[in-house]
């Protein structure tokens, strides 16, 4: 190869490597946290959720208070004082700038824990069939393309009480499908493994049957971690008056992650009492911490820690309760007696409380076109001001195989074979990190020098 060509090549790879589209996020404080067995860690260290729910103006309301720079900051000053190092948020606008926010929270050290759907892009449990179309799909892809890139970017959950009776559960296959469809698209994609779940409401009839099916089957349809709200340890209480114990016994056996997603009863005063038993190795081999509810104090209702008046947040009596309970409590020591091994559950059979007929190893398909997201990107999310998607689909569901078409690994083809209406992805888009290596490697063997 003549020299003049060697530029020539490259200069064209380092026009695709710059074509390649990349963010750049510079403060990255926060260690990214992964899955093994059923806990967290980060790094080699296990990571227990310490949060509160956080959603000013309450989680119905269409804000996003991690584009709200001041208000993020504000706040922050108060999770420092109170120990925190996660915070979870129900509603996020997908076309907002994050990134103050987020490099903020993870200069301190704090985790987010990411509700993907809003209200008017989510599954609705009265006709979940046509809730779960290409239109939500694509919003609910937008928000992962605009999280993916931050280290403390803990967690996904795909769904939030979409389940709150036994009426309710044939919803569960359309939760599980959204929830195959994030796992699938983060690896298309080539981002790292943030892990995805779901959160259950606070029912105890079906909660563990929700449980069991979110991680029951194949590898590529199971959930990453599981979480469910529990108000049941009222003060004064203990471990054994609350019912804890006998949930720990329950799910001792659980192969993943299982955290609160809330908890902190307000039927009486609260003294933040189950801290010390969440923290503790009478819970720590099978929960791995908890989110309060919540931080600040809504209209209509008289519990919250603090009291958001302007770009002021007022302490009340629950803030230096919580704060208190949690500087009394360390983790333990070691790994908390976590198992390692993790592990698949068994599916749930069809019940009384447990009314899904979908066969367990069937799902809706992906739907019509939305294959298109996994080979190019979602693009540009539709916001809090999208028309929204839940009568955008159709009545009618098809079906296929529940893994025939996932992605396993990053930038990978899709696995299995797309049967009639089965879901489909394609490859993702390259990362820049080959066209980078293969530039090294050109220069390299042309000009027989070493670049490292």
């Amino acid at each position: 190869m003549k020299p003049g060509s060697a530029f020539v090549a490259i200069g064209a790879l380092s026009a695709a490597v710059a074509a390649t589209p990349a963010t750049t996020v510079t403060k990255r404080a926060t260690a990214p946290v992964t899955v093994k067995g059923n806990a967290f860690f980060a790094g080699n260290e296990r990571f227990y959720i310490r949060g509160v729910d956080y959603q000013p103006g309450g989680e119905g309301e269409s804000k996003d208070p991690i584009a709200d720079v001041e208000g993020c900051k504000r706040d922050i000053e108060k999770f420092k004082s109170l120990g925190l190092n996660t915070i979870r948020v129900y509603t996020v606008d997908n076309t907002a700038d994050h990134d103050e926010c987020m490099n903020a929270l993870a200069d301190e050290g704090i985790y987010l824990a990411l509700d993907v759907n809003t209200p008017k892009y989510s599954i609705n449990r009265a006709k979940p069939a046509k809730s779960y179309n290409k239109v939500y799909l694509q919003s609910v892809l937008a928000t992962i393309d605009a999280f993916a890139k931050y280290d403390n970017t803990l967690l996904f959950f795909s769904g939030n009480e979409v389940i709150n009776d036994d009426a309710t559960t044939p919803s569960a296959p359309f939760v599980k499908a959204i929830t195959r469809d994030i796992k699938s698209y983060i690896n298309a994609r080539g981002y790292r493994k943030i892990p995805v779940g779901y959160s259950a409401a606070d029912v105890e009839s079906n909660r563990f049957e929700m449980a069991q099916y979110m991680n029951c089957g194949d590898d590529a349809v199971r959930s990453d971690f599981f979480a469910f709200n529990d108000y049941s340890w009222c003060d004064p209480s203990s471990f054994k008056t609350s019912g804890w114990d006998q949930k720990v016994e329950k799910y001792k056996n659980y192969g993943i992650p299982l955290f609160l997603s809330e908890y902190g009863c307000t039927k009486n005063e609260r003294k933040f009492g189950e801290v010390a038993s969440l923290y503790s190795t009478d819970m720590t081999g099978v929960y791995s911490g908890g989110l309060v509810y919540e931080y600040s104090e809504e209209e209509g209702r008289d519990y919250g820690l603090v009291k958001l008046e302007g770009n002021n947040a007022k302490e009340l009596p629950d803030f230096e309760t919580l704060k208190n309970a949690f500087a009394a409590t360390k983790n333990p020591s070691g790994d908390g007696g976590y198992n390692s091994q993790g592990g698949k559950s068994e599916c749930p059979q069809q019940s009384k409380t447990w009314e899904v007929e979908i066969a367990s190893d069937k799902l809706p398909a992906l739907p019509e076109g939305a294959d298109e997201y996994f080979k190019n990107g979602a693009g540009k999310g539709p916001g809090l001001k999208g028309a929204g998607s839940q009568d955008a689909g159709s009545d009618e569901t098809d079906l296929g195989d529940a893994a025939d078409g996932t992605v396993t690994e990053g930038n990978a083809a899709p696995t299995g074979k797309k049967q009639g209406a089965a879901p489909s992805a394609h490859m993702g888009a390259l990362s820049t990190t080959p066209f980078a290596c293969a530039l090294v490697v050109l220069a390299s063997s042309l000009f027989g020098v070493s670049m490292f």
